[in-house]
């Protein structure tokens, strides 16, 4: 058997209006704004500004201090604006303030729109805690000329008073704020607005009618509805003990359709020795794939960490690198062109930049080119890590993400090259701050390009299971993201960091979290019974579905095929039943 790209690939496509500063601008509605726009005026405070006093600055600075040196005061536009204004800056923490209470359990929403008095620099919304610990919690580009939105997110761990204020290593310029907002939510408001989400993006409405040939309906009748390909990639990483375990095998083929290599496609596996290449072990495992219809992730084909070069190319000058990183290229993306969904052609590369240092400042840019031309129809990852799971990131922040996106899109060679997003969800120790997780799948979804969570892992605790669970279902509601792969797996493939069974492949907690998801999703059999009118209303995950129709007074069953997609036409689907 072969898996067809063309069944695995559909699943990238994008919608996109315009182009703006090189990004393409997203035309799905949000239920909480985002936008890469730089406007002329600002919008009005979201939820009112929430608990924040005079967010609209209609009061003057009633509510607002000087946070550090220097003066604040508020300005007019003239088309009667209120902001505003930090003057008189010398350190980078220079601006206004103000003091809020957080409460223990709760997640907060930050935002706001921001304009410098000259230049352009990142801007970031700062938390001071416990009267010193500073926790940054949002992130945005500020420009002279026009105001810029700042989203971000906390999730309080404590309940006391705080003060917020903001952050720019620009202290020449003035700072300016307009529609600040702090929005307060429980718990059970933000899964209520994860399990809206789902409904909206994920699945449609279905109607069955079965009736009698003669068509009165048949109450009681039974239908059972059992998904045969989820339209949603929800996969799982799989290493080379897949070759010869046939427990892990079982256990993966039973569950998952999508999958990333963990280590065997990667440069260091591939040529240990300069000269010597070897890919017996990942065309073993793309054989499996193949043969079990499992979609594949290329991963990777370079990564820009000085650590993970094979040892051989440490040391290489820049024109032998070029050389051998040609040959690289080449090499894996040939051999597997038209084989796999997607590639992380540069991975981690807003973090680190070996063959940028090496080679030059285009280096990853150019290697995108090269990947695309030689396999078209594979999707070309920025694979990155941090950027949703931790807020005090500030290298590889969304804005920071975005920024490597537009350097790659103007590259000449690039056009017309499906790009997407890797966010590879790598969460550590404590709550996950799902207010800033949402808030940056806001910003990168509003370039209009599909994002995945690439390497789904949550680090070993008490409360793994939960955590997991918390991330896979704020990924799976956001309407931008369109694939999640899990890094984890069963303790006999060698995974610790993320368990998902124990050495006799009996469930872990978190790996009951992973099977809830499968079936809650829509690869478990959902039955239903006819009203009085042989009707029945289901709403489905988007999918390829099974139908079976049976009835007690009824010898024979009726069988029917449907496929549920966005934009699903929710018509009566009409089964006629014989006698």
């Amino acid at each position: 058997m072969k898996v067809a790209l063309e069944l695995c690939n559909f699943l990238f496509t994008t919608s996109c209006l315009v182009l703006i500063s090189g990004l393409q601008l997203h035309s799905m509605p949000y239920d909480h704004f985002a936008t890469l726009e730089c406007l002329k005026e600002p919008r009005r405070a979201q939820y009112g500004g929430g608990i924040i006093v005079n967010p609209d600055f209609d009061h003057n600075t009633k509510g607002w201090s000087v946070y550090g040196n220097g003066t604040i005061k508020v300005r007019t536009s003239n088309d009667g604006n209120n902001f505003i204004v930090a003057s008189n800056r010398t350190q980078s923490l220079d601006s206004f303030s103000q003091k809020v209470q957080l409460k223990k359990g709760m997640m907060y929403t930050v935002s706001g729109w921001f304009q410098l008095s000259k230049g352009s620099d990142i801007v970031a919304a700062v938390f001071k805690i416990n009267g010193s610990e500073l926790v940054r919690g949002g992130y945005v580009i500020a420009n002279q000329g026009c105001w810029s939105f700042l989203k971000g997110g906390i999730v309080a761990n404590f309940s006391s008073s705080v003060e917020i204020f903001f952050e720019s290593d620009n202290p020449t310029a003035e700072l300016w704020a307009d529609s600040v907002s702090l929005k307060p939510f429980t718990i059970e408001q933000w899964r209520s607005h994860q399990d809206k989400n789902i409904e909206r993006v994920r699945k449609s409405k279905v109607r069955f009618q079965v009736t009698h040939l003669n068509e009165t309906a048949l109450e009681g009748a039974t239908v059972v509805i059992t998904q045969t390909k989820p339209n949603f990639p929800f996969g799982c990483a799989m290493n080379s003990h897949i070759l010869t375990n046939i427990e892990y095998q079982k256990w993966f083929v039973a569950r998952f359709k999508y999958t990333t290599f963990t280590n065997e496609m990667k440069w260091y596996s591939t040529e240990k020795i300069q000269g010597q290449e070897n890919y017996t072990i990942p065309d073993a495992m793309m054989k499996f794939a193949k043969e079990n219809g499992i979609c594949v992730r290329g991963h990777s084909i370079f990564w820009d960490d000085m650590k993970f070069q094979p040892q051989w190319v440490k040391s290489l000058p820049p024109n032998e690198l070029r050389e051998a990183a040609a040959k690289r290229m080449n090499s894996v993306v040939s051999r597997y062109n038209g084989q796999l969904i997607a590639w992380d052609v540069m991975n981690e590369n807003i973090h680190y930049h070996f063959y940028e240092d090496k080679i030059g400042v285009n280096a990853s840019a150019e290697y995108y080119s090269s990947a695309y031309h030689l396999d078209p129809k594979a999707t070309m990852f920025v694979n990155e890590y941090n950027t949703i799971e931790y807020s005090g990131e500030t290298i590889a922040s969304p804005v920071n993400y975005i920024r490597k996106l537009q350097e790659i899109q103007q590259f000449p060679g690039t056009a017309g090259m499906p790009l997407a997003i890797g966010l590879q969800g790598h969460f550590g120790r404590g709550v996950p701050n799902l207010a800033y997780m949402r808030s940056g799948l806001d910003l990168l979804g509003a370039t209009g390009l599909p994002i995945w969570l690439t390497e789904t892992s949550v680090e070993d605790q008490p409360n793994q299971a939960q955590y997991l669970e918390d991330i896979l279902r704020e990924s799976y509601s956001h309407p931008a993201v369109q694939g999640i792969i899990m890094f984890q797996g069963p303790a006999q493939a060698g995974f610790v960091y993320t368990l998902l069974a124990d050495a006799n492949f009996k469930n872990t907690p978190s790996g009951d979290v992973v099977d809830k998801l499968i079936n809650e999703w829509g690869t478990g059999p959902k039955t239903a019974i006819a009203d009085s009118r042989g009707i029945v209303d289901i709403s489905l995950h988007h999918g390829d579905y099974d139908v079976t129709v049976t009835h007690p007074l009824i010898q024979h069953s009726k069988k029917l095929k449907i496929s549920v997609r966005k934009g699903f036409s929710p018509d009566t689907m009409n089964v006629k039943m014989h006698t």
